[in-house]
């Protein structure tokens, strides 16, 4: 579960906006049969990947609120679809909340404090914030639902952005609000009062259709998620970031006690440890195909103090070292990938 699906309207949508997506492609380190294979699977970090190489190939600073507008219709995800035909503004992000674990690595959250309703994007499989242009093309894509399915000149209160000021007139001049630099959050903040406004485009038939199959898609997910022992993988694929999780940490995100949570993963036959050995397999997996990454870097994104536990529990996993797994999916030789090895590493941080 720690891949996802980049929709095909993207690449027109790169296309659009001047970019080659195979330039795209090959500058961010991903395949160039991303979209024509049909499978378009890629990790978090190789999202991120992509969304940094368009801040470089592209000379427009505006290119990010630009292509929530360039992607055809034809080619937009269930989820926007169904977003753009809800009932009211309200309905529309509460359909993007609940569906948008469907398509990427992040979660959608909705907060209503008194006059506000707080929009935020959490990335669930990365401690690292989001690049600015992807910050900017979800904003962007969320507020052009409200205003496509209004029909009005819908503007949020605010918007918060964590990074430092830089083109601010242009920011402002797209959403018709303040925009608030350096903030301790990424955030777009509607008036609560623009939430009931209904939308002209409101199709309840196109909504159980739609509706029908995200359910199913969503229940095909929550199967995986429903024992204790999934969540607690879940939670310590999204703990584990050059840091060790402990079992406190995890019942404390689950609401339970130490002994309780021990006792559920020993009623489905595990243990906490086994957890936490399948949780670093898998994203040792996940950051092996990642070519940024060196073998040092990847022991301690997972945790582990000293590479040589790593590479020692990689042999144990799979029978083989990181370096000819990795080698062997990128169709290296294994005296390229000891090369790449022989160069010098980045410095860690503690």
């Amino acid at each position: 579960m720690n891949t996802f699906k980049i929709p095909s309207g993207f690449q027109a949508g790169f296309q659009a906006a001047g970019v080659d997506p195979a330039v795209l492609l090959r500058k961010s380190g991903l395949p160039l049969t991303l979209w024509s294979s049909g499978r378009g699977m890629v990790t978090t970090e190789q999202a991120f990947a992509l969304w940094r190489a368009l801040a470089e190939l592209s000379k427009d600073p505006a290119i990010g609120l630009k292509l929530p507008h360039l992607i055809p219709k034809e080619q937009q995800h269930p989820i926007s679809i169904a977003a753009q035909h809800a009932r009211t503004f309200r309905d529309a992000l509460q359909r993007l909340a609940r569906y948008k674990i469907l398509t990427c690595g992040e979660e959608m959250r909705l907060t209503e404090r008194r006059e506000e309703c707080i929009v935020e994007f959490t990335q669930l499989l990365s401690r690292e914030f989001a690049p600015t242009l992807l910050v900017d093309a979800v904003f962007a894509s969320t507020l052009e639902i409200g205003r496509r399915g209004t029909g009005q000149p819908l503007h949020p209160l605010r918007v918060e952005l964590r990074r430092t000021p830089a083109h601010r007139d242009i920011y402002e001049a797209h959403y018709g609000c303040r925009v608030k630099f350096k903030a301790p959050r990424n955030a777009i903040v509607f008036r609560t009062a623009d939430l009931d406004r209904p939308f002209i485009s409101y199709n309840a038939e196109l909504l159980v259709m739609l509706g029908g199959q995200l359910e199913r898609e969503l229940a095909e997910r929550k199967v995986w998620q429903t024992t204790v022992a999934a969540r607690v993988k879940w939670i310590l694929m999204r703990l584990l970031g050059g840091q060790s999780a402990d079992l406190a940490e995890v019942a404390k995100d689950l609401g339970m006690s130490n002994r309780t949570l021990q006792r559920r993963i020993t009623s489905e036959g595990t243990s906490f440890r086994r957890l936490v050995r399948d949780a670093r397999y898998e994203l040792a997996k996940h950051y092996l195909q990642d070519p940024s990454l060196d073998l040092a870097e990847t022991a301690y994104l997972l945790g582990y103090q000293d590479p040589n536990s790593f590479f020692r529990a990689f042999r144990e996993w799979v029978g083989t070292t990181p370096s000819e797994w990795r080698a062997a999916r990128r169709g290296w030789s294994v005296q390229d990938e000891q090369g790449r090895l022989a160069r010098p590493t980045r410095q860690l941080s503690a």
